[in-house]
């Protein structure tokens, strides 16, 4: 297994892979060299057969804190050109974590801010502790929250989106949990438990299912069913019926043994 200078990679479970963020000293915010640590480790986990599900998580106090404000600053002072192509590293990043054919899931502590929510948002399932807070914070220092923007606009909406970059204001995991910034809110002292939980009811799920799940959702919007989603929808399940894991999820519940694919 590849080594990383910011993250650290364990097995939590079989199957599951656990990222760590560890920069704790600077609360976990992450530069350029995070960036593509991330983006790599995510790449060669999706490509590994062995995980199943990929957990995201920040080592010690706090989740992360977003930018690294060193490297805010040596962008401020670059060209257009390297700003852009930073920006579409760390787009593609973010994509990398959103579009990952696993489950992914967000192990929250602490603070969430600016890129921080985005990393949550990216997520397929974010888990936090209730001690954890959460601000959308870039208009503080002079730029917008532009790359994490469409993933934040996602997970809670425009208006609610919208509130959170203008106003840059913090809030509690409560609020967070209310308005779907997070699904699960627990003591932090649970907050492992709850996500071995959560681990434990993805792996019962058919990885072909999981990923047709995602490619199908990440095409659907909120809005009319129109007849072009409908056969989209029809094409997708009339595929997936014929896969050998379809055929094996239905005889193991008509055998009512466990399928293959559920750790035993």
């Amino acid at each position: 297994m590849r080594t990383y200078q910011t993250l650290a990679l364990s097995e939590r479970a079989p199957g599951v892979a656990q990222i760590t963020m560890a920069r704790p000293a600077v609360f976990n915010a992450f530069d350029e060299l995070m960036i593509g640590e991330l983006d790599a480790a995510f790449e060669a986990l999706v490509a590994d057969p062995q995980v199943r599900v990929i957990v995201l998580a920040g080592e010690g106090k706090h989740f992360s804190a977003g930018a690294d404000l060193q490297w805010m600053q040596r962008a401020a002072e670059a060209s257009v050109e390297w700003n852009l192509q930073d920006a579409r590293r760390f787009a593609g990043m973010l994509h990398r974590i959103a579009s990952a054919p696993k489950p992914v899931l967000a192990r929250v502590q602490g603070a969430a801010l600016g890129g921080g929510v985005g990393l949550a948002c990216a997520c397929d399932i974010a888990i936090a502790a209730d001690n954890a807070s959460f601000a959308v914070s870039e208009a503080k220092f002079g730029i917008l929250p532009a790359v994490i923007g469409p993933y934040v606009t996602n997970a809670v909406g425009k208006r609610q989106a919208q509130r959170l970059a203008l106003t840059t204001t913090r809030i509690g995991a409560a609020e967070a949990l209310s308005m779907g910034l997070v699904q699960q809110v627990v003591a932090l002292d649970a907050l492992d438990a709850a996500v071995d939980a959560t681990v434990k009811e993805l792996l019962v799920g058919s990885p072909n299912a999981q990923r047709e799940i995602k490619a199908l959702f990440a095409q659907l919007e909120v809005g009319p069913i129109t007849p072009e989603v409908r056969e989209l929808t029809a094409q997708t399940i009339s595929r997936v019926r014929g896969t050998d894991e379809a055929r094996e999820g239905f005889a193991a519940f008509l055998a009512k043994r466990p399928a293959n694919w559920i750790p035993q």
